[in-house]
């Protein structure tokens, strides 16, 4: 990787994200529960995509059919096993349309912007497609030090 390689801040193969927090708090959604803030109108359409693609998955749970989301929280939040099952599809729902509002009211780098690859603002994944998923790859030093705080973190919280 050439360390002084710039990409176009349109290019649909990277995913940008600047260390932020979200203004809402949230206990279900793991986009919400994430520090990565995107900062392009690619990478906001990207993670649209994902939640959609989650919220169609079905499951069950009880006797209820609840999307990814649902039954994600269900496995990971200690919190949301407690509360009942129409009390969890409703605050997913709820969570949901305030991560779309907030995805919506993003400040995003202008599309005709560059920004070097190698950098300490941004985090940067490459996306490639396999089969039907898209994988994100870090692909900066910065991201690849953020992601594995990340997955300690998430590892430590399961433990």
């Amino acid at each position: 990787m050439d360390g002084d390689e710039i990409i176009n801040v349109n290019d649909v193969n990277y995913a940008i994200y600047k260390i932020g927090g979200w203004k809402n708090s949230y206990e279900i959604n793991q986009i919400g529960l994430s520090d990565e803030i995107p900062v392009t109108k690619n990478t906001v359409h990207h993670i649209k995509l994902s939640m959609e693609e989650i919220r169609k998955s079905e499951f069950a749970l009880s006797d209820k059919t609840v999307n990814g989301f649902v039954a994600i929280a269900t496995q990971l939040n200690p919190k949301i096993i407690e509360m009942d099952v129409e009390d969890i599809i409703s605050l997913e729902k709820e969570e949901y349309d305030n991560i779309l509002a907030e995805l919506d009211g993003l400040e995003l780098l202008d599309e005709d912007d560059t920004v070097p690859l190698e950098n300490d603002e941004y985090l940067i994944y490459k996306l490639q497609k396999e089969c039907h998923v898209t994988t994100a790859t870090p692909a900066n030093d910065f991201t690849r030090e953020f992601h594995a705080k990340e997955l300690k973190k998430i590892e430590d919280a399961l433990n």
